[in-house]
């Protein structure tokens, strides 16, 4: 449960300066544990981004950078948000990067644009982090060039929409969905 000292904690206070190198392109999932959640106003880590939320996750000794898109620059700004709770495809959460994954929101989720709300930045913000457990088992899918960083975590299509995954390891699967206005699906 929640309580009033959670709210406090500067969830960014433990980010990283330094990354490992281990993820593939283009697409895959990583496993890991939360070390640290950078809002685009925590400018005192190294690695912030004015509209997006990073996600340090710490998988087999390194660190991570999830980047999640918390604002649109392409039509409305408002990003769209859903949460449903679903078991983790395989392969079974295990620490590290996973490629041959797949992730689609309507044909693994059963989700679908109508399931999803826009919210502001200054409100996805917020409810991103504090949604988010520090040392938390999470999943997240993602695209990346390779490297230390990813991206899109988003509605993507294809089978490669992006996703973190809230106590990954545990019975009970939280999927974290985000979309843009122009999407449809």
């Amino acid at each position: 449960a929640r309580t009033t000292s959670d709210a406090a904690v500067n969830k960014a206070a433990r980010c990283a300066s330094t990354f490992g190198s281990d993820l593939t392109a283009p697409y895959g999932r990583l496993d890991g544990t939360v070390l640290a959640i950078v809002a685009p106003s925590d400018r005192q880590c190294p690695t912030f981004n004015n509209d997006h939320i990073v996600l340090e996750v710490k998988a087999k000794g390194n660190v991570y950078r999830m980047v999640v898109n918390v604002l649109s620059t392409q039509g409305p700004p408002d990003v769209y948000y859903t949460t449903t709770p679903h078991a983790l495809p395989a392969p079974a959460f295990a620490e590290g990067w996973h490629t041959g994954v797949s992730l689609d929101y309507v044909t693994d989720l059963s989700v679908h644009v109508a399931n999803f709300t826009p919210v502001a930045f200054d409100a996805l913000v917020k409810k991103v982090i504090d949604a988010i457990p520090l040392d938390g088992k999470v999943s997240v899918y993602s695209s990346t060039s390779g490297g230390g960083s990813s991206h899109l975590v988003h509605r993507n299509g294809n089978g490669q929409d992006g996703a973190i995954v809230l106590d990954a390891d545990g019975a009970s699967p939280t999927f974290m969905l985000f979309h843009f206005d122009e999407q449809q699906f």
